[in-house]
């Protein structure tokens, strides 16, 4: 008897094993906070203990907003979402992203409010820096609440990253694409009055972000309506571009706040690629203030780089070995082009004049390219305005396009903008 049982255990105990596994394969266990990523100093919601589900896109959680620096002032409800997406890193592992829902005051159309699927500009590596737990800032406070008042209800990604377990990649055209078109598939999940009509709105990283999630659209979301799209300070990587042409040259011994974003940069390529290692690249007097990126958000960071007073002359060494430039020219090559311009649907491109981060020409190549794919462009170039500046600028232009294109109207195509 006593054999007989064990074998029944030991079957038992396979069969176990085998559900285990089929159930594994099926769905992801989510990664553990680490410390390095900056994970950490938000709310159990953003917690995911359970598996993922396989399928994108899947409503997992949510909780009500109340604390009004979270909420937006146009805002009549407004609702944190938690939801299955996919990795921008390998294209095919389930992520938990989260994010948050504001719908508008008054009574929604019968079909439901139109909605913006919002697209922030860089805000740091840090799960707390995601904006659906830490607020955002002014010029974004203003914008959305205009797009509120003009009746559009706003679904805003943290993308994959922040706020939940695991490393933010930055500018990551797939990433950005996945999460943000994710985004869009849970708040229909969810049981707000919304609409199956989408306009993907994005400024700087999410500028790139509003363009890739146009050009990922047809193959990794066709379930979504997307009627149009709208980029502010969209970075683009030209594939014509060879490394030296027409670059600004800034003065690498004046201290720059702007350094924040190289050494954003550094600490993503270091989380794809482990092996490099801080000392480096950088110097002893900037080790520190990489260690701190991990875990500020950007407005912060750049007073700490202009606090410690330092240049990009004084922060990297100057000859940084050839290994790292090929693991940044692979990261740029597998993550950074869009996979095709031809977008089936109206898009919007807003540019400063004066922006250099990127520099505006970078932008107007992009409308001359995508014009060139065929995609119907409405490009804008703002006289004496910068990267921050066109946000809001530009709603004079890009709200009359939005409304345009959820009533399906004709967009007539602007590629070649002149100064306005």
């Amino acid at each position: 008897m006593k054999a007989k049982h064990l074998t029944q255990l030991l079957k038992a105990s396979f069969l176990s094993c085998s559900m285990i596994a089929t159930t594994l394969s099926m769905a992801q266990l989510p990664p553990a906070p680490q410390e390095k990523y900056g994970d950490g100093r938000v709310s159990e919601f953003y917690t995911w203990k359970s598996a993922i589900p396989a399928q994108p896109g899947k409503l997992l959680r949510t909780e009500a907003v109340h604390n009004p620096y979270i909420r937006l002032a146009n805002d009549s409800q407004a609702i944190r979402i938690l939801y299955s997406s996919t990795s921008g890193k390998d294209s095919k592992t389930p992520i938990v992203v989260s994010g948050s829902i504001h719908l508008p005051k008054g009574n929604p159309p019968k079909e439901g409010w139109p909605v913006v699927l919002w697209a922030h500009g860089t805000v740091g590596l840090a799960d707390a820096c995601a904006p659906s737990w830490s607020g955002r800032s002014y010029r974004d406070v203003q914008y959305l609440n205009r797009w509120l008042n003009e009746g559009f209800a706003v679904v805003a990604t943290d993308y994959e990253g922040l706020g939940v377990a695991g490393p933010h990649l930055l500018i990551n055209n797939p990433m950005l694409a996945y999460s943000i078109l994710d985004s869009g598939r849970a708040a229909l999940k969810t049981k707000l009055p919304l609409a199956n009509k989408f306009v993907i709105v994005g400024q700087s990283q999410g500028g790139a972000g509003a363009v890739a999630a146009s050009s990922y659209s047809a193959t990794y979301a066709p379930d979504l309506n997307i009627k149009g799209s709208i980029g502010t300070g969209v970075i683009y990587k030209d594939p014509e571009a060879t490394p030296e042409k027409n670059q600004l040259k800034l003065n690498p011994y004046e201290v720059s706040p702007s350094l924040a974003y190289g050494i954003y940069s550094f600490l993503v390529t270091q989380s794809l690629y482990p092996e490099i290692k801080t000392e480096e690249i950088f110097t002893p007097e900037a080790a520190p203030l990489v260690e701190q990126a991990r875990n500020a958000c950007l407005t912060s960071f750049m007073g700490d780089i202009q606090t410690a007073g330092l240049s990009p002359a004084q922060a990297y060494k100057p000859n940084p070995p050839t290994s790292y430039k090929k693991l940044q020219e692979k990261e740029s090559n597998d993550y950074g082009y869009y996979p095709t311009l031809k977008i089936s649907h109206p898009l919007f491109i807003g540019t400063g004049a004066n922006d250099r981060t990127p520099d505006a020409r970078s932008q107007m190549k992009l409308v001359a390219d995508a014009c060139k794919a065929g995609t119907v462009v409405e490009g804008h170039l703002y006289h004496g305005l910068g990267h921050s500046e066109t946000v809001n600028a530009s709603l004079k232009d890009s709200i009359p396009f939005a409304k345009k294109v959820i009533a399906g109207e004709k967009i007539q195509a602007i590629c070649k903008p002149d100064l306005q």
